[in-house]
């Protein structure tokens, strides 16, 4: 239990030396450390990091740094998509939903791993509310079925189609984050159900709080780091992680236990 504490820190660390990505370690966290199965770490994940983002989001709104037009563009069908995930992850075994997530992984580690332009800002343009609107229903669609936030598809989406400056885009993309997560939650409740499994509430008490403090903590540190260099390590993490989740339930969904076929027949 205590690496999986250390987890729970360093998924905390992560986002606030980062600003995004970080809450991608939680399922890894909650099933291959805590040994939890795959649909409840996905379901536990998205409150955990539905709290760490509420909380996270709050400085923001004080400094006025959210642009709520953008929430709800966003957000609106960013939540319709994730319920819609969370339904559609009945039809999928576990082990099919962490091979999506080894993907999604390793496209945040893509993503990471490309050269920053410097702080210059995009040329204002007329924002698209239904290029926003689609972005956020995918995304919310990849919330739902694999657990994570996706702030750094959010981000992008909110500065390129959006047309928001990034001191106003971190704080709605946490916003938008935290509404997503716990729509997808709710939606998992009755999932889990099915599934004859409950939640560990003490767990995400216990996860959220360290995830909360750990974000502040990394928020201070990474005003005295290169955020470049953390980046490309941070990337280098989730291709390790993003290539043993793969080679771990590959075999799985090849050749799934006859149990899984029964219930995936019913």
């Amino acid at each position: 239990m205590i690496l999986a504490l250390v987890g729970a820190a360093l998924i905390g660390l992560s986002l606030g030396l980062l600003g995004s990505g970080g809450s991608i370690l939680t399922v890894p966290v909650l099933v291959y450390l805590v040994g939890e199965p795959e649909k409840l770490a996905i379901a536990e994940s998205l409150a955990i990091v539905g709290g760490i983002s509420l909380v996270g989001a709050i400085p923001y709104a004080l400094k006025r740094q959210i642009d709520w037009r953008s929430v709800l563009w966003f957000g609106v069908p960013g939540v319709t998509g994730t319920f819609l995930g969370a339904a559609l992850s009945v039809f999928l075994s576990g082990a099919v939903q962490l091979l999506l997530f080894a993907v999604v992984m390793l496209l945040a580690a893509a993503m990471m791993f490309r050269p920053q332009r410097g702080e210059v800002q995009p040329a204002p343009h007329p924002r698209s509310p239904l290029k926003i609107g689609l972005e956020g229903l995918g995304v919310g669609v990849l919330t739902g079925l694999v657990g994570v936030g996706g702030g750094f598809l959010i981000i992008p989406a909110l500065v390129l189609l959006g047309g928001l400056p990034m001191s106003l885009a971190v704080g709605t993309s946490l916003l938008i984050i935290a509404a997503k997560s716990f729509a997808g939650f709710s939606k998992y409740t009755h999932v889990l159900a099915e599934h004859n499994l409950s939640m560990h509430w003490d767990l995400i008490l216990t996860f959220t709080a360290i995830g909360i403090a750990g974000s502040f903590l990394g928020a201070r540190l990474g005003k005295k780091v290169s955020n470049d260099s953390l980046k490309r390590g941070f990337a280098g993490f989730l291709v390790v992680m993003g290539l043993y989740v793969l080679a771990t339930n590959v075999p799985r969904v090849l050749s799934p236990p006859a149990a899984a076929q029964a219930r995936l027949a019913r």
